[in-house]
């Protein structure tokens, strides 16, 4: 069984890491059978795998007629914030008495090395260092599903091939997190829960970037 679930997960990540590197772009279709073959492995890890990157948005499975890498849209863009913003703010005002100053700590270091990552032109850093930014309160909760859900829509957000960076997006982005961090410094839970959910993941505050960005990669 453990080795089952291996190569399930190894598949999945293949078919990941493809997406990523453009291998795979949305639209893409993907024939299950023939890149089985390719790969020297049965069906079922396969078939496990795409059900995930189903689950998780990646892919659309059609029916008889394959599998499709799924276009992410500027409509997908806001649901995600949507959703991702009123879960972040309900875990902060859950989690708050549970900060403690070795957590401001690890917040401000991760906001200091997203911005040299920045500087340094290390896109791949920054990005992981943002992700770790946020783990930092969503790890305090005792509801992990939250995470668990969450994920694989920053993923979907963050992980296709990127042709266009907005240094000056990621700039306000470090920005707004030393604003979140000041609030939550300040003992101020309840603007710090609305500040993520009502500028930091809110659409309609970032839509010109967001709008910049997506487009850009999809051209």
């Amino acid at each position: 069984m453990l080795n089952v679930v291996s190569l399930r997960e190894q598949v999945y990540h293949f078919l990941r890491q493809e997406m990523m590197a453009g291998r795979l772009p949305p639209g893409a279709t993907i024939n299950p059978t023939e890149l089985s073959q390719l790969l020297g492995i049965s069906k079922t890890p396969m078939r496990d795998a795409l059900i995930r990157l189903e689950t998780e948005g990646f892919v659309t499975i059609l029916p008889r007629r394959g599998v499709r890498v799924a276009p992410l849209t500027l409509e997908d863009v806001h649901n995600a914030y949507d959703i991702i913003g009123a879960l972040e703010a309900r875990v902060v005002r859950d989690v708050f008495p549970k900060i403690e100053e070795s957590h401001f700590a690890e917040l401000e270091a991760l906001n200091q090395t997203m911005r040299d990552d920045l500087a340094a032109g290390n896109y791949e850093a920054y990005y992981q260092g943002n992700l770790a930014f946020h783990d930092v309160y969503l790890k305090l909760s005792r509801n992990q599903e939250i995470s668990r859900l969450i994920m694989p829509m920053k993923q979907r957000l963050y992980d296709f091939p990127r042709r266009t960076y907005l240094v000056e997006w990621e700039r306000s982005n470090c920005e707004e997190h030393d604003r979140f961090i000041g609030q939550l410094r300040s003992g101020d839970p309840e603007s710090a829960s609305r500040f993520l959910r009502d500028v930091h993941w809110s659409y309609t505050y970032q839509e010109r970037n967001i709008v910049r960005f997506y487009q850009g990669r999809q051209n």
